[in-house]
C-alpha cells in the first residue's frame, strides 16, 4: 500500500474537498467501520447469559466487557490522533482492523472473565479505536458541503449492523456457543483492513500539475518566439526545482501530534462537558436491554430482536436527521438541533423507566431508536462545526478521552445497581436523568455564553458551536485568496524573470547584426511587456 502522507491525510489547505467521487468510496468504508465500533459493543451483549453461568459473575462483570471495548473506542483517541499523525490514517486503520479481529479470536480460547477483559474488551476495543477515529478525520478530508449528509450516512452504519449482528449473535450462540460466536466474530472483523485499503489519501500533485502547464500556455503566449521560449520556459521550471529542492532541505518545523491548543475555544470546552455528561447514560439502555426483557419473562429470540428494532429505525434516523442539519437555515443552529435530539432521548429513557410487557419495549425501542439515531447523526457534525476540520483529529481524539472516563462509570455502575436492588426501573430513570441534564447544559451555554460573544464586534479565531459550514466556507474562502495571491506573486516572478531573459537574448542579437553592418529599426530589439504594448511596440518573428 506504500506508506501514507499524515500531512496529506490532514486535507492540506490547498486542497479542497472534492464532495464526491472517490468520496462516495471512502463514506462506504467509514459506514462499516462506524458500524462496527458502535454495534459490536452492544451486540455482544446476548453472549451475557451464558458467559454469567459459565464464568459464575454477575451483571455488573459482564457489563465491564462492553464498557472496556468502550472505554477503549473512546480512551484511546489520543493515541490514535497521534498515530495519524505521525503515519497517516491507512496504515494505522490497518493495523486496526488486524487488532480488532486478532481480540475476538483470542477471546474464544479464554478460561475467566479477566481473560475476557484483556482480549475481547482491551485489545478489540483499541482495534476498533485505531479504525474509527482515522476513518472520521478521511471523511472529513472528502467532504465539506455535503459532510452533515456524510456524516449522517455514515453514522447509519451503526444501526444497520446493530440490526444484522445481535439476531446473527443469537444464531451463533445457538448453533455454535459463545466461543464459536467470538470466533467467527473475530473473522468478520477482519473487514476492516479492507475498509482501511480504500482510506485514499487527497492528493495536491494535481493541482501543481495544472499549475506548471498554465505557466507554459501563459509564458508561450506572452513570449511567441520560438526556440527562445522554449529555453525560458526550462529555464523557469528549473529555477523552480532548485528552489523546491532548498526548501526541502530546510529543516521541518515539528508538527504538533496533539494540539491542546483547541481547550482554548470556549465551544469545544461546552461540547466536552456536555458529552461528559451524556455518556454517563446514553449506552445505558441499550446494554441492559436484552437481560432486561429476559429478566421478564421475554424469549430469548425476541429479547435479542428488540435491539434489531432500535437498529431498524436508527436506519432512516441517521440520514435524515443529517439531511436535515444540512439544510441552510439550520445548519447555524445545529447545536441546538443536538441539543433537542438529547433531550428527546432522556425524556423516552424516563417514560419507559417503568415497562413491563413486550408491546412496552417493543415502544420504547422505537422511540429510543429514533432519539439515539439523531444523536449519532449530529455528534460529530456539530464538533467539526466547532473546531474545524484542520484541527479535527486532535480535538477528536480528546474528546474520546473525556467520554472514555464516562463509559467507565456509566454502564458497570448501573449494572452494580441492578445487583443491588434487583429494579431495572431506577437504572431508567437514572440514564434518562443525564442525557436530559446534559442537553439543557449544551443549550444553554451555548446560548448565554457563545451568542453574546456573536454580538459584540471583536472577531473571533476560531469558528463557534453555532457556525456549521459558513464559518469553515468563510476560513477557507480567506485561505483560498491568499494562495491565489501567492500563485499569482510566483507566476508574475516567472513571467518577468523569461521576459528579461528574452530581452537578453533579443539585444545580444542585435548587437551581433550591428557588428555585421546590418541597420537596425529605431523600435526593434524591443520586447513585449504584457500590460505596457502598444502599436509601436512589435517584434519580427522573422528575423529569429
Amino acid at each position: 500500500m506504500g506508506r501514507s502522507d499524515p500531512e496529506e491525510c490532514q486535507s492540506p489547505a490547498s486542497v479542497k474537498p472534492p464532495d464526491g467521487g472517490w468520496g462516495w468510496i471512502v463514506l462506504l468504508g467509514c459506514f462499516v467501520i462506524t458500524g462496527f465500533s458502535y454495534a459490536f459493543p452492544k451486540a455482544v451483549s446476548v453472549y451475557f447469559k451464558e458467559l454469567m453461568h459459565d464464568f459464575h459473575v454477575g451483571y455488573s462483570d459482564t457489563a465491564w466487557i462492553s464498557s472496556i471495548m468502550l472505554a477503549m473506542l473512546y480512551g484511546t483517541g489520543p493515541v490514535s490522533s497521534i498515530m495519524v499523525n505521525q503515519f497517516g490514517c491507512r496504515p494505522v486503520m490497518l493495523v486496526g482492523g488486524l487488532l480488532a479481529s486478532s481480540g475476538m479470536i483470542l477471546a474464544s480460547f479464554t478460561t475467566n472473565i479477566i481473560e475476557l477483559y484483556l482480549t475481547a474488551g482491551m485489545l478489540t476495543g483499541l482495534g476498533m479505536a485505531l479504525n474509527f477515529q482515522p476513518s472520521l478525520i478521511m471523511l472529513g478530508t472528502y467532504f465539506d458541503k455535503r459532510r452533515p449528509l456524510a456524516n449522517g450516512l455514515a453514522a447509519a452504519g451503526s444501526p444497520v449492523f446493530l440490526s444484522a449482528l445481535s439476531p446473527l449473535g443469537q444464531v451463533l450462540l445457538e448453533k455454535f456457543g459463545w466461543r464459536g460466536g467470538f470466533l467467527i466474530m473475530g473473522g468478520l472483523l477482519l473487514n476492516c483492513c479492507t475498509c482501511g485499503a480504500v482510506m485514499r489519501p487527497l492528493e495536491a500533485g494535481m493541482k501543481r500539475k495544472m499549475e506548471r502547464v498554465q505557466d507554459k500556455y501563459e509564458a508561450k503566449e506572452m513570449l511567441p518566439i520560438g526556440e527562445r521560449a522554449e529555453e525560458a520556459i526550462s529555464t523557469m521550471d528549473g529555477a523552480k526545482k532548485s528552489k523546491k529542492t532548498k526548501k526541502q532541505q530546510q529543516p521541518r518545523k515539528g508538527k504538533k501530534l496533539l494540539d491542546f491548543s483547541i481547550f482554548s475555544n470556549r465551544g469545544f470546552v461546552i461540547y466536552s462537558i456536555a458529552k461528559f455528561i451524556m455518556v454517563l447514560g446514553l449506552f445505558v439502555p441499550p446494554i441492559l436491554l436484552v437481560n432486561y426483557a429476559k429478566d421478564i419473562g421475554v424469549p430469548d429470540t425476541d429479547a435479542a430482536f428488540l435491539l434489531s428494532i432500535i437498529g431498524f429505525i436508527d436506519i432512516f434516523a441517521r440520514p435524515s436527521c443529517g439531511m436535515l442539519a444540512g439544510l441552510k437555515w439550520m445548519r447555524p443552529h445545529v447545536a441546538y438541533l443536538f441539543s433537542f435530539a438529547m433531550l428527546f432521548n432522556g425524556l423516552t429513557d424516563i417514560c419507559s423507566a417503568s415497562a413491563n410487557t413486550y408491546t412496552a419495549l417493543v415502544i420504547f425501542c422505537v422511540f429510543f431508536g429514533i432519539s439515539y439515531g439523531m444523536v449519532g447523526a449530529l455528534q460529530f457534525e456539530v464538533l467539526m462545526a466547532i473546531v474545524g476540520s484542520q484541527k479535527f483529529s486532535s480535538a477528536i481524539g480528546l474528546v474520546l478521552l473525556i467520554e472514555a472516563i464516562a463509559v467507565l462509570i456509566g454502564p458497570p455502575s448501573a449494572g452494580r445497581l441492578v445487583d443491588a436492588f434487583k429494579n431495572y426501573a431506577i437504572i431508567f430513570y437514572l440514564a434518562g436523568s443525564e442525557v436530559v441534564l446534559s442537553s439543557l447544559f449544551l443549550a444553554t451555554a451555548t446560548y448565554c455564553c457563545l451568542n453574546q460573544e456573536k454580538k459584540t464586534p471583536q472577531l473571533e479565531k476560531t469558528p463557534s458551536v453555532g457556525g456549521g459550514s459558513d464559518t469553515e466556507e468563510a476560513e477557507s474562502d480567506a485561505q483560498e485568496v491568499e494562495d491565489h495571491a501567492a500563485d499569482n506573486h510566483h507566476l508574475s516572478h516567472s513571467t518577468n524573470t523569461a521576459v528579461v531573459m528574452t530581452s537578453d537574448a533579443v539585444n545580444h542579437i542585435a548587437e551581433d547584426h550591428s557588428a555585421d553592418g546590418v541597420e537596425q529599426p529605431a523600435d526593434e530589439g524591443a520586447v513585449l511587456v504584457p500590460g505596457e504594448c502598444n502599436s509601436g511596440q512589435t517584434v519580427e518573428r522573422e528575423r529569429f
